[in-house]
């Protein structure tokens, strides 16, 4: 066994791999997936879903990233809503739920490496507003960015009944707890660009109410 596992650990360069890769490393044993359950007992891999795994603490070259597997766990997705605005400092609460936007539908994952929430979007809402963040390391994952995460959070709430910018930014401040200068820091002119895939008047709304704390106090915004 002690054997086997130097092999993978030796021609697998990442903590996170999947159940093919495992079979093709493996495909030269008499009962690889015998081998794969042994390898799970002992804690030498971790099964994070069926066919996703990692390395063991005790083998990791570094710290699994969990960013990436939301991205693997379940797709196509990109991070997104709360975890994204706590990503880009928008809120202050620290989320430790990994949220994320899917084409496919809503799903929830507890994984010994922690809990994955997939919210859907339609897919022409999912084409737009999504960025690469490359890692030290050389990986990568998907992420939307800040103006599409907060455009993802209104476009995925239910019954919030916003229908001015005063109702808006009343929920922006005392319900996701971001403040104004947060909001100023957004491009109007991507949520713009946002809400036309979207089409949620509140994504609409946004834009407006972004683009008029940046001109002004808030005495300008509209109450319908």
């Amino acid at each position: 066994m002690a054997t086997t596992i130097e092999k993978l650990r030796k021609l697998i360069p990442d903590e996170e791999f999947d159940y093919q890769t495992l079979m093709d490393l493996l495909s030269g044993y008499a009962a690889p997936r015998d081998h794969i359950s042994a390898l799970l007992r002992r804690g030498t891999i971790i099964r994070v879903k069926k066919g996703l795994y990692v390395f063991g603490e005790g083998l990791r070259r570094r710290p699994v990233c969990r960013e990436l597997l939301a991205n693997l766990i379940y797709g196509p997705s990109y991070l997104s809503l709360d975890f994204a605005l706590q990503y880009h400092g928008l809120i202050p609460e620290r989320v430790t739920t990994l949220t994320s936007v899917a084409t496919g539908r809503s799903r929830l994952f507890d994984t010994p490496l922690g809990r994955f929430d997939y919210r859907m979007i339609p897919l022409a809402a999912y084409r737009t507003g999504m960025d690469r963040v490359e890692r030290a390391d050389g990986g990568s994952f998907l992420i939307a960015i800040p103006e599409k995460a907060l455009a993802d959070k209104l476009l995925c709430e239910r019954g919030i009944g916003i229908r001015s910018q005063r109702g808006l930014l009343r929920y922006l401040e005392e319900e996701l707890r971001i403040d104004s200068a947060a909001l100023c820091r957004l491009d109007p002119d991507r949520l713009d660009e946002i809400a036309g895939h979207c089409a949620v008047g509140r994504v609409s709304l946004l834009a407006g109410l972004v683009r008029q704390l940046r001109q002004g106090p808030k005495g300008g915004l509209r109450d319908a």
